[in-house]
């Protein structure tokens, strides 16, 4: 009994997840999704912030997108880490595409269009904006890519951090929590709050929290 303990308490994965801090856009409240914008200055308290909670944490690997408002996040965090992390990027994590929706003002677009179609753009699994993705085409490329290769390396018992964005996490979460298409609606995810998840041996979730500092 105490050498299972022992063997479960060693190979326990964690996987952290954590939304880049508020970008120029996300402070304009616009439309944001591949557009290649910068942090803002709380952005970049924000993900120091993200460090500083973190620091008690150990981790083999980190993911992000290739979307530098994400890029900038982790690196800062580990800045305040102090670690320096093996890092792989990918388009595969990067926000959900908005097509011809990016770079418009989400206030102005919900009076063009009405705010009923603003609300299924944003918040619904399978409406795709003109020329963009639904969350639904976002869950299909995230989810592929986690199980290609982040999920063998949780599978080893590494520890593994992903920084990337809202809509590309809100659908990692739907399939780690089993949230369903209807309820994820309701879901959203905090800029730079570090959301921690804890698996068995056998990759059974065991928790799902957010962590604060202390």
């Amino acid at each position: 009994m105490y050498i299972y303990l022992i063997h479960n308490l060693i190979f326990m994965a964690l996987l952290v997840i954590v939304r880049h801090g508020q970008s120029v856009w996300n402070q304009k409240n616009l439309f944001t999704g591949w557009a290649d914008v910068a942090l803002t200055h709380l952005g970049e308290q924000e993900a120091q912030h993200s460090g500083m909670v973190l620091k008690p944490y150990h981790f083999d690997f980190a993911f992000t997108s290739v979307l530098k408002r994400a890029i900038n996040t982790l690196e800062i965090m580990q800045q305040e880490m102090k670690t320096h992390l093996p890092v792989i990027k990918s388009e595969a994590l990067n926000e959900r595409n908005y097509g011809e929706l990016q770079g418009l003002n989400k206030g102005e677009t919900g009076l063009k269009y009405g705010v009923a179609q603003l609300m299924l753009w944003r918040r619904s699994f399978t409406e795709i904006p003109p020329k963009g993705e639904s969350l639904e085409n976002t869950y299909h490329r995230v989810i592929p890519y986690y199980e290609k290769e982040i999920l063998p390396k949780l599978s080893e018992g590494k520890n593994v951090l992903i920084v990337a964005h809202g809509n590309s996490l809100r659908a990692l979460m739907m399939y780690l929590e089993n949230i369903s298409s209807e309820e994820i609606a309701n879901v959203d995810l905090m800029t730079g709050a570090p959301k921690l998840y804890e698996f068995s041996p056998k990759m059974k979730l065991l928790k799902s929290e957010y962590i604060k500092l202390t």
